[in-house]
């Protein structure tokens, strides 16, 4: 809800969701021959930086691959984990890119978990340590299902390589000193750690002004204009009974601040907030929905948001 732009995801693109969906895509380019693994393809560059690959002909992958092409010195990533990471989607048998999150510089999170992951992604990234660039193969099947994956232009039969740069893993909530509420924000329902409600018992009725304040201070760097960042979030309108949306409960979300991608006061407060700060904010209609507000949330076009949001991560 807090999306002003939707776009496809990248897990519904990559993900163990679209396993065994959709018709087989026309045109399917494999050729069924012999051809390479991994260990013939050439992946040049640092980490962070777009991968210069260079085909020696088809790449060909029954069983899933996997080389360390540099070995970052951060921590392993286990089950579970949530990282923030570039990746390089390659089709092996046409040799050419099939999706990359280089070029816009938009990072996106990956949770370690099968059930949100194909076999291909989950074994680049468990067992890895923060800060390596890890090439992964393996046949469209067990990347994506007996369909392959027509968005990508990946065939049944194709082969699939991916090149993956663990840069960031994400804590579990904020990290910082804790600040005093101020007298305008409501306080918060239920475990500290990840809250199920606002309470607006004994709270002022909103002046039209964008508020914020920090409950805890992060000591992170401060969040930067375009920059991916990764939140926990939960908004509720003034007077509300419950959260019209929330992410605690599930897993936390990614997107670029300061670009639009998300509501205006998003953009105003959590650009410059360190990270590991919990952030709470109230917002005008105008620099939320506006008017119009938003039915499918029951976002009234007068309705003041309020947001408690965890900024877990930014790169």
């Amino acid at each position: 809800m807090i999306r002003r732009i939707l776009a496809p995801s990248l897990a519904l693109l990559l993900g163990a969701t679209l396993v065994a969906c959709g018709d087989d895509p026309e045109g399917d380019s494999s050729s069924n021959t012999s051809g390479s693994g991994l260990a013939d393809l050439s992946i040049e560059g640092e980490v962070g930086s777009n991968p210069e690959v260079t085909w020696d002909g088809e790449l060909q992958a029954d069983d899933v691959e996997v080389e360390v092409v540099t070995e970052g010195d951060g921590e392993e990533v286990e089950a579970g984990d949530s990282v923030l990471s570039h990746v390089w989607i390659g089709n092996g048998v046409t040799q050419q890119m099939a999706f990359s999150t280089y070029d816009a510089q938009t990072p996106q999170l990956f949770t370690v978990d099968e059930e949100m992951l194909s076999e291909l992604f989950i074994q680049g990234l468990e067992g890895q340590t923060i800060g390596s660039r890890v090439a992964v193969a393996a046949s469209a099947e067990t990347a994506f299902g007996p369909a392959g994956n027509s968005q990508l232009g990946i065939g049944n039969k194709d082969t699939v390589v991916a090149v993956i740069d663990l840069l960031e893993q994400v804590p579990d909530g904020p990290e910082g000193a804790e600040q005093q509420a101020p007298t305008w924000a409501p306080s918060l329902v239920g475990d500290e750690e990840a809250p199920t409600g606002l309470d607006f018992s004994g709270t002022p009725k909103p002046d039209g002004e964008l508020k914020s304040a920090y409950l805890i201070e992060g000591e992170g760097d401060a969040v930067e204009k375009g920059q991916t960042i990764v939140v926990d979030y939960l908004g509720q309108v003034y007077g509300g009974k419950k959260p019209f949306d929330e992410s605690f409960s599930a897993q936390p979300t990614s997107f670029q601040i300061g670009v639009g991608a998300v509501v205006k006061g998003w953009d105003q407060t959590l650009v410059g907030a360190p990270v590991g700060s919990r952030v709470i904010m109230a917002i005008p209609p105008e620099l939320g929905y506006g008017k119009q507000g938003n039915e499918g949330a029951g976002i009234k076009g007068t309705d003041t948001l309020y947001f408690v949001v965890d900024v877990l991560a930014a790169n």
